[in-house]
């Protein structure tokens, strides 16, 4: 291109006479003299166009680019007006039209010669030409100029994190070319002129081990062999400590060609560098064992000498390797079964951190390796958990000079170095295991087209986008293979000793193989510790993850890799659920964690589940349910302290507002509005429509499978000092725990939530909860002890002008007064309840009381005035669709109906009442519908119906360990022995004694 001249033509300008650069900060000129364009998401739509000239670049592309995962409803809108200003800042005087639209996006019209990326890569190819034309010192020239236009890193200053990892390749090629520009250098002699620049280089790219080694190429033949040594030492030890690995085949090999050289003079120039040294061609006597890989590859690459060593590079066999006996069967059938025809055989090992995909990965591979891949085995840690994971193009060039090939004639391009590399296996036996891999483009290259090889691949990521290849999720150790680890290490008498301690440590660090090694590793090295000296230590999760150290070994940097290399959006996420201590978190909580209001917001979860650091817990007609393993969340919740205070009280205010809205939500479609409930002001965060509909279709059946998550979230408002969230979910949880009778579950959270409203001196909160507290009271049937809070929450509410809550108080008051056979006092508290709630229109409340207004005259023996109020009670439940208190209702009717003697239609009032209570899965009122029946019954003289239904009322009052009801049930089964008539003669007539009426608050 350039004959036999040293001197670089520059490359010619385009028409519009524009250039571009993007090597360096986003730059624009026009016959020399720049042209600014604007920051922010101009330059992101120019930089993408440019990154892709001559092609079409998408409009859904450029959204992602400017706005990432959350583009704004206008954003095409907006990405049409960024072109159209880029078209006048880019059109100058010219008539040409820079930028297309070519559906379906747009199109930037540039010759390469205007682009200093384009012109690097033409360049670099002109620079291996001369450099196989034997013309070093052109090639060096023509390099020179490529490398000119960098400035810094790549689009610098572009703020768009997908442009970014384009920006990096960029880099990359700079990086490349530059140091084949000083391997040429120091092939021609250059050794003492370049030192100064290697060594600012390696300062610049400490673990950049080329640059490294070709710093002590240019020491060594400079005859400072010493520094040389030196630059090694200090290289080994930076990588050990920052990513606990060891020096790479080229720096090992300039080591030891210094160390060989010893005190000789320093060798003069060669045309190889000491780090890739040619592998002689064998003679005659010395043709390798195995055969060649033929002329295909000579023809292709004649320049190369190809003898094909056998790499052993596999790493050690884990010693305590347990369990996984079918896993390790069948990845051997993949591995070695005679395929009978030409598809490669790939094995692909999924799994969280620390499960040992690389311990089977390698134990696998030990097991196969000498009788059916006699070729060798090439391994290497692809980082796909690093900061910078090795590209495809690295590992090929380690994989080509570990098969001979030289170092000077490995291409330059990936595709080029994948070409070469499939050649050279081509009709070999190679084992090849990729390690820890990030996505299937890194390792896809990677893979030999030929049949006679095999591949094991690990990784932390959900890869399944290779065709035909086995895959298999790894899971924890089952506990005898735990226990079977632990004894391997310890001895089985030291576990047996304390089998109970070791169960509960297995299970403390949830089997997690990497964890039961460490544990495994301290006890070994500490033979007077006892198993349950070192459980005693795991038991704080605050320590667990110091204790959870030995040597090398720890679960944190483990952890670690996988977390760091999450984008930071997902590390949010992740610190932020960790927060939540139910066993499942369902999906839609991603949304308020962090303030994302897309319609879907479980596919902010995915990420996490790929990334093995969630597991999918459930699946179902609403939101998925995802769970942590407990190391991990112990992690997490460890990294949730990085964050900003400020922003941690955030996230959990809207995870409480968000649950809240749900659960009022759940309880409007229970009583066909926000009814009865008192509200606080504390601010909610609306989850999608979407959610809610799908979630919510049955309330109660969501509350129900959402307590043990309700009940968490009412203890993180009260330690966040979310005083009024707290009280206000707290109080909405009343229609679950009443009508399932988690009586327990009631107690402990309102002990929560008072101790949180009492501290922060909130009065309606701490009435509102008073009034729970006296409702939980009556259901355990301990009146007296609930009227004094009841008459204190309403002075409260009487005071504060709380028109509901004192409506509430003098219904519970009522309540407790017709208990206590009190009528007169409960009418006139009825009267004054019912009051209230018509002024508030609110027809569950005054449904509710004239129920038991109903229920006080009927206990009078006034059937006929107790008609009136249950049947406008009645109206009420149908108007709002309470189906609780339908049943409740029909129950009332039925027994004034009794009264009057019309048993066959109180008695299918009954059974539609039992209806009601099963459908609305209501065992208390399924205890009284039983009981009701069961009297009825006997009073009808059918004894072995009676006790068909008093004996399942038993069952049910039983279940929900209501004592004083199975009491009462008993005591009618024991009257029943006495008066059955069944064997003909009569005994007298069973008298029952009225049934209680069932608490409705």
């Amino acid at each position: 291109m350039h004959g036999s001249s040293s001197t670089v033509s520059p490359p010619s300008r385009p028409a519009h006479g524009l250039t571009f650069g993007v090597l360096g900060s986003l730059a624009v000129a026009r016959e020399g003299w720049p042209i600014e364009v604007p920051a922010g998401r101009q330059q992101v739509v120019l930089a993408a166009l440019l990154l892709e000239p001559g092609r079409v670049v998408g409009t859904e592309h450029l959204v992602d680019a400017i706005w990432g995962e959350n583009p704004p409803a206008t954003a095409r809108s907006q990405v049409q007006i960024c072109v159209s200003r880029l078209r006048k800042i880019l059109a100058g005087s010219s008539s040409t039209e820079v930028i297309e639209t070519r559906p379906p996006g747009y199109l930037l019209r540039a010759d390469d010669g205007a682009i200093d990326h384009m012109v690097l890569r033409e360049l670099v190819r002109e620079a291996r030409a001369l450099e196989e034309q034997g013309r070093r010192r052109e090639a060096v020239a023509v390099l020179e100029h490529a490398l000119s236009p960098w400035r810094g890193p790549a689009l610098n200053g572009v703020d768009s994190p997908i442009l970014a990892a384009k920006a990096v390749r960029l880099d990359e090629e700079c990086l490349s070319a530059l140091e084949n520009r000083i391997r040429l250098e120091l092939d021609l002699g250059e050794n003492l002129r370049l030192v100064g620049e290697l060594q600012s280089l390696v300062s610049e790219y400490p673990l950049r081990e080329r640059v490294r080694a070709q710093l002590m190429l240019a020491l060594h033949r400079s005859g400072r062999q010493a520094e040389a040594l030196e630059v090694y030492r200090a290289g080994r030890d930076h990588l050990a400590e920052e990513l606990g690995l060891d020096p790479g085949e080229e720096l090992r090999a300039a080591e030891a060609a210094i160390l060989a050289a010893g005190n000789s003079p320093a060798p003069a120039p060669s045309p190889a560098p000491v780090s890739s040294p040619v592998a002689a061609k064998p003679g005659p006597s010395e043709a390798p064992d195995t055969e060649e890989p033929g002329s295909e590859a000579e023809e292709r690459f004649p320049h190369l000498p190809f003898e094909v060593p056998r790499p052993q590079q596999l790493t050690a066999d884990t010693a305590d390797f347990v369990g996984r006996e079918d896993l390790v069967s069948s990845f051997e059938r993949v591995l070695v079964a005679p395929d009978g025809g030409h598809a490669l055989r790939v094995a692909v090992v999924l799994g969280r951190p620390g499960v040992g995909k690389s311990a089977l990965a390698v134990h696998v591979g030990h097991r196969v390796a000498s009788e059916h891949f006699p070729d060798g085995q090439l391994y290497c840690d692809l980082r796909g958990t690093r900061d910078q994971p090795l590209t495809a193009s690295d590992v090929l060039g380690r994989f080509l000079r570990a098969l001979g090939v030289p170092g000077p004639t490995v291409p330059e391009d990936v595709d080029e170095r994948a070409e070469l590399y499939r050649t050279v296996l081509a009709q070999r036996r190679v084992l090849i295991i990729l390690d820890d891999a990030a996505t299937e483009q890194q390792f896809l290259p990677l893979l030999p087209g030929s049949s006679s090889c095999g591949v094991v691949v690990t990784s932390r990521a959900r890869l399944t986008g290779v065709p035909g290849s086995h895959v298999v999720e790894l899971d924890v150790l089952t506990m005898d293979q735990s226990l079977q680890l632990l004894e391997r290490s310890l001895g089985a008498e030291r576990v047996e000793a304390e089998r109970e301690e070791a169960e509960e440590l297995v299970r403390t660090v949830g089997r997690l193989p990497l964890a039961l090694r460490i544990v495994a590793a301290r006890l070994a090295a500490r033979p007077h510790w006892t198993l349950a000296s070192l459980l005693d230590r795991l038991t704080d999760e605050r320590d667990r993850l110091d204790e959870l150290e030995h040597g090398d070994l720890t679960v944190r940097a483990s952890l670690s890799l996988t977390y760091d290399g999450m984008s930071e959006y997902d590390r949010r996420l992740l610190r932020r659920l960790s927060a939540l201590d139910g066993s499942s978190i369902p999906g839609w909580v991603a949304g308020a964690l962090l303030d994302d209001h897309r319609r879907s917001p479980a596919d902010l979860v995915e990420s996490l589940v790929d990334a093995q650091m969630l597991d999918v817990a459930t699946l179902g007609p609403g939101a998925p349910h995802y769970r942590f393993h407990d190391v991990i969340r112990v992690f997490a919740r460890e990294k949730l302290f990085d964050e900003a205070p400020e922003e941690r009280a955030g996230a959990v205010e809207r995870l409480c507002g968000a649950w809240l809205a749900m659960a009022e939500e759940a309880h409007r479609r229970v009583y066909g509005g926000d009814h009865l409930l008192v509200h606080g002001d504390a601010p909610r965060w609306h989850p999608p429509e979407k959610v809610m509909e799908a979630e919510l279709q049955r309330p109660m059946d969501w509350l129900d499978s959402e307590r043990a998550n309700l009940c968490s979230t009412v203890g993180l408002a009260a330690d966040a000092g979310l005083d009024e969230l707290c009280w206000d979910l707290a109080s909405s949880l009343v229609t679950l725990f009443e009508r399932r009778s988690y009586l327990s579950l009631w107690g402990e959270t309102l002990d929560r939530a008072m101790a949180a409203t009492r501290s922060a001196g909130n009065r309606r909160g701490t009435a509102t909860l008073m009034h729970s507290q006296g409702s939980l009271l009556l259901n355990r049937r301990e009146h007296d002890h609930a009227f004094p809070l009841f008459s204190a929450a309403l002075a409260e509410f009487t005071d504060l002008g709380d028109a509901l809550g004192r409506a509430k108080c003098n219904r519970a008051l009522a309540y407790v007064e017709y208990r206590r056979g009190r009528t007169g006092s409960a009418l006139s508290l009825c009267e004054k309840a019912l009051e209230d709630f018509r002024d508030l229109d609110d027809p569950v409340g005054q449904g509710h009381t004239l129920l038991l207004s109903g229920q006080t005259l009927l206990a009078c023996g006034w059937a006929d005035e107790a008609w009136a109020p249950l049947e406008e009670a009645l109206s009420c439940y149908e108007a709002c669709g309470d189906g609780r208190g339908r049943a409740q209702i029909l129950r009332t009717m039925s027994l004034a109906l009794q009264e009057a003697g019309e048993h066959e239609r109180a008695e299918q009032l009954l059974c539609n009442a039992h209806a009601l209570v099963v459908d609305l899965q209501d065992p208390i009122g399924e205890g009284f519908v039983l009981h009701d029946l069961g009297r009825l019954n006997a009073a009808a003289d059918r004894w072995s119906q009676a006790r068909l239904f008093l004996g399942r009322a038993l069952v049910v009052r039983e279940q929900i360990q209501d004592a004083e009801g199975a009491a009462d049930v008993r005591r009618d089964l024991n009257l029943l022995k006495g008066n059955d008539r069944s064997d003909g003669r009569d005994r007298g007539t069973a008298v029952l004694p009225p049934v209680p009426a069932p608490v409705q608050l």
